[in-house]
């Protein structure tokens, strides 16, 4: 048996996203937690990724541990920084860019994931983009641009439109349940998205009303279990569901009460409740003969 590719994962597969459990979380409890709990694959941070490398640990370490429990490593997260033209030539960000290229070298990773914000105008953003759909695609990966409402790229019309501008196949839009339900809201929209321009889409659940204030620690801190919050998951699947989308559905389920535990419960409700919407995922086997 060998271990499915990253590359293969379709809207029957589940990945656990990185920032599901707690930034430092161990690694193997983060891989053990993805297989047990029925995920497919695993998303991982640059920086996660850099510290496992100056330990030894990466590559052939994780290598081995995803082998082990039959969990690859499909998500790169998350370059800032390339539509800003101080710092996309500076030492610093190029550092983290090439982390990611080793990763998706290494690991056959499928996407990675680009936020903004982004200077000068629009055509700026789009060209920008552009560039870096290029570099990402020597790599094998594509990528989406995710909307932040506490950003220049507010919905996911407005990160279409770069991703347009751009015109590259390899780029589109990270669709995120929250952010689309703290912002723009509008179902109507997220069904009118073309089909090839969605690249990612991230799951979860949370309050109708924010419980803290400050939008970034919300989003990092508070979300829940697609099904036991407040927010429109039957819709947005359905809308998603209309819009064509192939691409396998990540769990971003981020909750300060979970960082302390092993993680397998939390992923083993998650994987529950995303399958009180899409019943069917995440139930092949991850391994092909």
């Amino acid at each position: 048996m060998t271990l499915r590719k990253p590359r293969d994962l379709d809207d029957g597969d589940l990945v656990l996203s990185f920032f599901s459990l707690g930034r430092d979380h161990d690694i193997v409890e983060r891989v053990r937690a993805a297989g047990s709990g029925g995920c497919a694959g695993i998303g991982m941070y640059v920086g996660e990724y850099r510290s496992l490398e100056s330990s030894g640990f990466a590559p052939n370490g994780l290598h081995e541990l995803l082998d082990e429990h039959a969990v690859c490593l499909a998500e790169i997260e998350v370059l800032a920084g390339w539509a800003d033209p101080e710092i996309e030539t500076s030492e610093r960000y190029l550092a983290v860019e090439a982390t990611a290229w080793r990763m998706a070298d290494e690991f056959e990773c499928r996407y990675v994931q680009a936020i903004g914000p982004y200077a000068g105008s629009v055509h700026d953003a789009g060209a920008a983009f552009g560039r870096f759909c290029d570099r990402a695609a020597e790599h094998g990966l594509v990528t989406g641009l995710e909307f932040l409402p506490f950003t220049n790229i507010f919905s996911a019309s407005d990160a279409l439109e770069i991703a347009t501008l751009a015109d590259r196949a390899n780029g589109g839009v990270c669709v995120d349940i929250w952010h689309h339900e703290r912002g723009a809201a509008d179902l109507a929209l997220i069904a009118q998205l073309p089909a090839e321009r969605i690249m990612a889409l991230q799951m979860s659940d949370g309050s109708q009303v924010a419980e803290n204030l400050d939008y970034f620690q919300d989003c990092l801190t508070n979300r829940v279990v697609p099904g036991d919050g407040e927010f429109d998951v039957a819709g947005f699947v359905e809308a998603i569901t209309a819009a064509g989308a192939t691409v396998p559905w990540s769990l971003e389920v981020c909750n300060d009460d979970v960082w302390d535990t092993d993680g397998l419960d939390h992923v083993e409700r998650c994987v529950d409740g995303m399958r009180k919407f899409v019943p069917a995922i995440g139930l092949r086997d991850h391994t092909t003969p």
